[in-house]
């Protein structure tokens, strides 16, 4: 993992690998470059032409551009690397935490193999502190665990470790004896290395990550942070009564797990819990997946992996603040003992579902957590799902959908979600799309009309929810998995979307703002 330090240095003393400066494009016709704050005395290195030279390499200031050149006579560091942060900001304004956060997360790739980094880029307080120190670290990421597997030698370039993050990220502009610098640096790190983490489990193959092997992840981390955790195997979902989770296990060797993560802070007043899908691998069960649709699906815990890490990461900044995490683990296979097309299952809550699309599995799994978590009476309950694909047809693969019992607090999560910097839009729940779910056999189905599928299930997760209890869905089945190319600090892979969500919630929730 990168370390982070902070330095009030001025950059062309500062003895490290490289000097990151930020450039933008100036307003007007022309839209010349202009050399952001932060990046005075390299500029004045250059004789005040810095922006000059990079031009005439080609650079523009366009977000997520790398422009790399020799550093001036005198420097401590051998290169400069600039990067884009996109528009000059308007009069009287600064550029925002994400435009911070996206920029280091380029430098920091940018920078793989590297021992130290200077990051001299636009600083106004502890807050853009925090967003470059988030931006290094996520950018940094890279899961190369299997690759590595075997080798003998790393890859050497130039006498280094091609494939070894970036490992000392120095910002500069922070000073290091300030709590609120300090405290920020803290934040960043405890986030970022959650959320890599999530990450982590995301990309592991489902062959190493079944439900058994993520609830003893879970649990040996939590041990590690003071949470208090317990596992619901087999035996114990049977004797408890939860007919969604185990209906969709009910086809694979590996059996499901229900965990419970339980973060406590003596001076909480608020309670908050948090509900993940975890489906470690999904075939589609017996209405199985169509070719082309498969290769991706252990991505389908992603939302047990962000709950997971949220929980840990709030464990690690002592939060003033309740939060349960509940991890709905299972794999959705097709066998002789899978759930059929047609199959009643008795849930949690006492309803019974007729199953007609067992790919329709995590609503499943998540209307018994949900239950479940609803009868501790939490202030809020949040649940992470990749969903459906109708969410994806919806809002593209970066935006995730949120959908509540509470317009209100919708609202809120969604000012949230972007405040930090992950994209996200409100969506309804038509109450006349619950009648598409109605059943002759059972209480209800678990699919409804095809059009609107993504607020179906939606739909279908409210009718789990304790009475009284403000609850938000967020369907993340986009931004969860990135097939293409990396971009700001989002890798290839899994991207851990909706941590930073739920632990600013968290943050917001401990400070008496629940929304």
């Amino acid at each position: 993992m990168t370390a982070l330090t902070l330095s009030t240095a001025a950059a062309s003393g500062l003895r490290a690998d490289a000097i990151v400066v930020g450039v933008a494009k100036g307003s007007g016709s022309k839209g010349a470059l202009v050399v952001a704050p932060g990046a005075e005395s390299v500029d004045k290195a250059y004789d005040g032409k810095l922006a000059s030279v990079l031009e005439t390499l080609g650079a523009s200031g366009g977000e997520g551009e790398v422009t790399k050149l020799p550093a001036p006579s005198g420097f401590k560091a051998p290169v400069v690397v600039a990067v884009g942060l996109g528009e000059v900001p308007e009069k009287d304004e600064t550029y925002g935490t994400d435009a911070l956060r996206r920029a280091a997360g380029v430098a920091a790739r940018a920078l793989t193999g590297v021992k130290k980094a200077a990051f001299a880029l636009p600083v106004e307080d502890a807050d853009d502190i925090c967003a470059l120190g988030e931006g290094a670290l996520l950018g940094a990421y890279s899961f190369v665990a299997y690759k590595d597997q075997g080798d003998t030698k790393p890859a050497k370039k130039n006498g280094k470790d091609a494939k070894a993050p970036l490992a000392e990220a120095v910002l500069l502009g922070g000073k290091p004896r300030d709590k609120a610098y300090k405290a920020a640096i803290e934040r960043a790190t405890a986030v970022a290395e959650e959320l890599n983490r999530a990450r982590d489990l995301v990309n592991t193959p489902p062959n190493d990550l079944d439900p058994e092997a993520f609830a003893a992840v879970a649990t040996a981390a939590a041990k590690e942070h003071g949470i208090k955790v317990q596992v619901l195997d087999e035996k114990a979902l049977t004797k408890g009564g939860y007919g969604g989770i185990l209906g969709v296990g009910a086809g694979s060797d590996a059996p499901p797990r229900l965990v419970k993560l339980s973060y406590t802070h003596s001076k909480a007043k608020k309670h908050l819990a948090f509900v993940g899908k975890g489906i470690t691998y999904d075939s589609g069960g017996i209405s199985l997946k169509p070719a082309g649709h498969n290769e991706t699906m252990k991505c389908d815990m992603a939302g047990a992996a962000a709950v997971f890490a949220a929980v840990v990461a709030a464990a690690r900044l002592g939060l003033e603040v309740n939060v349960t995490g509940w991890l709905a683990l299972a794999e959705n296979m097709p066998s002789g003992s899978a759930t059929r097309p047609g199959d009643v299952l008795r849930m949690y809550s006492g309803k019974t579902v007729e199953v007609l699309n067992t790919d329709a599995e995590g609503r499943l799994v998540l209307a018994d957590a949900i239950a479940k978590a609803s009868e501790e009476r939490p202030d809020a309950i949040v649940d992470v799902a990749t969903l459906t694909g109708a969410m994806m047809v919806a809002l593209g693969n970066r935006t995730f959908g949120i959908m509540a019992n509470d317009d209100a607090f919708r609202t809120s999560v969604h000012e949230i979600a972007e405040e930090v910097g992950e994209p996200s839009w409100p969506m309804p729940l038509p109450a006349e799309l619950r009648k598409g779910m109605d059943s002759a056999t059972a209480d209800m189905a678990n699919i409804g009309d095809r059009m609107g599928g993504g607020l179906v299930a939606g739909l279908f997760l409210q009718e789990f929810v304790g009475e009284g209890i403000i609850w938000a869905h967020l369907d993340v089945a986009g931004p969860a998995f990135h097939e293409g190319a990396p971009f700001g600090y989002t890798p290839k892979g899994g991207t851990g979307t909706a941590v930073r969500t739920l632990v600013r919630l968290a943050e917001r929730t401990a400070a008496g703002d629940l929304g």
